[in-house]
């Protein structure tokens, strides 16, 4: 079984406060095209124009750290067919994770709940988020990415700091944010997968994230 885990992207868009929403276009219509092809043949070509965290989204070190690996550089054993654990998220907005659980090699999924507010005012403030001292434990601990279904892994407060990222990325963990359906996972023995395009210079861009579930 396939479990879908991304948020659909929709002209206009608002996914985080601030990022403007993707503008989708037409490079050649079906109409135009008919001038181009045989007749009976047509095609249309789309555009967009988006910011990079638009919809769910992959964090790489670039996005962090001007000299870590970007969206080209992160191998792709980082991003995909990766062991997953989904851990649920209990308690108020902080989420503070149980130092028993094996996550060395896995893709560590946050499962709060918060993704039913998504397209909503609610999604965008007073989210929850991953403890400075769980991210800590997350990388020392190995584990290979770790994602959340909120509007960011850390607290958002104006010019804040944002201790999750600068921990984990600077493990060279990889980040998803913005995930969604995790209540249909199980804790584990499932597989995830969120591989971007290989863009040079850029930290992060949308993923079409999902579980293998056997």
């Amino acid at each position: 079984m396939i479990v879908e885990l991304s948020h659909r992207i929709t002209d206009g868009m608002i996914t985080y406060p601030g990022v403007p929403g993707p503008v989708l276009g037409t490079h050649l219509s079906r109409e135009d095209s008919r001038e181009v092809y045989a007749p009976g043949t047509e095609f249309e070509i789309g555009t967009i124009t988006m910011a990079a965290n638009t919809g769910t989204y992959l964090d790489t070190p670039h996005h962090r750290y001007a000299d870590g690996p970007d969206l080209s550089q992160v191998p792709v054993s980082r991003l995909a067919d990766l062991p997953g654990l989904r851990v649920p998220a209990s308690g108020g907005r902080e989420v503070v994770l149980d130092t028993t659980l094996d996550v060395r090699g896995r893709a560590v999924l946050i499962h709060t709940g918060w993704d039913r507010h998504f397209g909503t005012g609610a999604y965008l403030r007073d989210h929850p988020y991953l403890a400075a001292e769980s991210a800590e434990w997350l990388a020392e601990q190995g584990a290979a990415l770790v994602g959340i279904d909120s509007l960011n892994i850390d607290d958002t407060p104006p010019h804040g700091e944002r201790p999750a990222h600068t921990i984990l990325l600077r493990a060279g963990i990889p980040l998803v944010e913005h995930l969604t359906g995790l209540s249909a996972l199980p804790s584990e023995g499932f597989r995830f997968h969120a591989a971007p395009p290989m863009i040079a210079g850029m930290g992060t861009f949308p993923v079409r994230a999902y579980a293998v579930v056997p």
